[in-house]
């Protein structure tokens, strides 16, 4: 009996355990009230499950930043759609805590600082509650009205993704534009470069500027009767959206509403400089609908200053002649006279360049030249344009580009002195070369000469040694070996280490052709001597 009551005991704690683990990873449910709260691995996820909310590392294992945000429930590839704190990350999202205090939704970092909030008028009622819908909308409601418009609402603080249902709003009495910006790059989610709006000039087009400044892609005005805007042709291909544009006294928006739900779809401003409409396949992968600018080389400075893009390469980016690749810098910097240019031809030139009044092409290298802040210049249809400072833009095109000539430091060519003095060089060098191998060759030849036993062929295959020679063989006849028939014999080495064996003839006794075979060397030889 005591046996079943501890494994009761048990039981319960197991249970108890695993409801706080769960409630620890998820509340389960679509809101935030007053009296919870938001932090570690905790998320909501909307009524229909399309929708999760709350902390993520962009780049796990390589950042230590997190942020607020949402993304997609149902697709199996992590997809972000919006953030909260994007200028203002934190590093402990166990410490971090997002809720509800004033009527506001605000994130608390680790030092429990408020770094984001919802900025509403500051009020005390409890019965404001975070609703994270199923079109991907967080809203802000007062429970005491359900009646009322949502107090917030994330779709009107766009990050760097449009689902649908979203609107992108010029606001004409305030002259504010909604931005779609992109990330920093595709690891780091803070505002990045690039950004989408409705042009604030009644155009009745988007565009996509760089820093917030440089317009460099429009969209074309909007065809009211083909509901799409001019330049994207695209849109009329697509079978996922109904698009609208609306224009009245107090604004001007445009939206899309997807044709069929079970289709996942979205608008990015892609940290390459292009907006690009996604689609989600069942093969569990997102595919690029459609981007514009088509070309990536015709997102401003797609490559960042002093390069060039080329898109008949493999790699689209590169340095100018003279830059390095950290991020371009000089490597010898161009400041003197003496300095000179490198010509490019048949490419589009950057944007914003100074026009000088010269008389010709020379007059206008030799402005360039005597300004030291002056970095290129180009001379088209008689007019001189230089170019100040860094520069951004220039891209590589196939034919019919224009000419753009980039100031150097003189280090960075070879001058035809130069190049006669490495001719020079190279020659010499190889002459020394020819002639240390040549005096090593004498010198091993001099001394195997010196090594080996002077020798002289004589008659037939008999050969005479000198007597000094031989001395030095038989170490002074130092070795007899027998005696008799005219002489004695005495062993010798020869330098080679070639046993012989030396008769050494008796005095008075001449013999031109008295010889003795060495059996083991196989040499004839002969030895004469007078004795006085």
């Amino acid at each position: 009996m005591e046996i079943i009551k501890n494994n009761s005991w048990l039981m319960l704690f197991v249970l108890f355990t695993c409801f706080s683990l769960k409630s620890h990873v998820s509340f389960g449910a679509d809101t935030i009230s007053a009296n919870q709260s938001l932090s570690g691995d905790q998320t909501i996820v909307s009524k229909g499950g399309v929708f999760a909310f709350g902390f993520f590392n962009p780049a796990p294992g390589k950042s230590s930043n997190y942020y607020i945000g949402m993304w997609y429930k149902k697709v199996s590839e992590r997809t972000i759609v919006w953030v909260a704190n994007r200028e203002q990350p934190v590093s402990d999202r166990f410490s971090s805590v997002l809720r509800i205090s004033d009527g506001n939704l605000i994130l608390f970092n680790e030092s429990q600082q408020p770094i984001w909030s919802t900025i509403l008028t500051a009020t005390s009622r409890r019965s404001v509650v975070a609703v994270l819908l199923d079109e991907g909308n967080l809203v802000l409601r007062d429970l005491s009205n359900n009646l009322s418009e949502p107090l917030w609402r994330s779709f009107d603080h766009p990050a760097h993704t449009r689902i649908p249902g979203m609107k992108l709003t010029f606001n004409k009495r305030n002259n504010v534009s909604q931005l779609l910006t992109s990330w920093k790059n595709k690891e780091n989610s803070a505002p990045g470069l690039f950004s989408l709006e409705l042009a604030p000039d009644a155009s009745n087009q988007n565009a996509i500027l760089w820093n917030r400044s440089e317009q460099y892609w429009r969209s074309g005005p909007w065809d009211d009767n083909a509901k799409i805007f001019s330049l994207v042709p695209e849109m009329t291909l697509n079978y996922i959206y109904n698009f609208s544009y609306v224009s009245n006294e107090n604004e001007s928006y445009f939206t899309n509403n997807v044709k069929d739900s079970t289709y996942t779809s979205r608008f990015i401003m892609d940290v390459s400089g292009q907006v690009k409409q996604m689609n989600w396949l069942p093969t569990n992968s997102w595919f690029l609908f459609w981007s514009q600018p088509r070309q990536q080389c015709k997102g401003y400075a797609f490559c960042g200053q002093f390069s060039t893009c080329n898109e008949q390469t493999e790699r689209f980016c590169s340095c100018l002649k003279g830059f390095q690749q950290k991020s371009c810098e000089n490597n010898s910097l161009a400041n003197g006279k003496s300095d000179q240019f490198f010509q490019y031809s048949n490419m589009k030139l950057p944007k914003h360049p100074q026009s000088v009044a010269v008389g010709g092409i020379r007059e206008c290298e030799t402005h360039c030249l005597n300004n030291c802040s002056c970095t290129a210049y180009a001379y088209k249809d008689n007019a001189c344009s230089i170019w100040v400072g860094s520069f951004v833009g220039l891209q590589q095109l196939q034919g019919g580009g224009d000419t753009i000539y980039i100031k150097l430091a003189a280090s960075e060519f070879s001058s035809p002195k130069n190049k006669q003095g490495v001719f020079i060089g190279s020659v010499v060098g190889t002459v020394a070369v020819v002639a240390l191998i040549g005096l090593i060759m004498l010198v091993y030849l001099r001394r195997r000469k010196t090594a080996t036993v002077t020798t002289k062929t004589v008659e037939g295959s008999l050969v005479a040694f000198a007597c000094k020679d031989l001395q030095t063989a038989t170490k002074n006849f130092s070795e007899k070996l027998e005696g008799g028939g005219f002489g004695s014999v005495f062993k010798g080495v020869l330098p080679n280490s070639s046993l012989i064996a030396v008769k050494k003839l008796d005095a008075g006794i001449i013999s031109s052709g008295l010889c003795e075979e060495n059996p083991t060397a196989v040499l004839e030889y002969c030895c004469y001597k007078w004795k006085e």
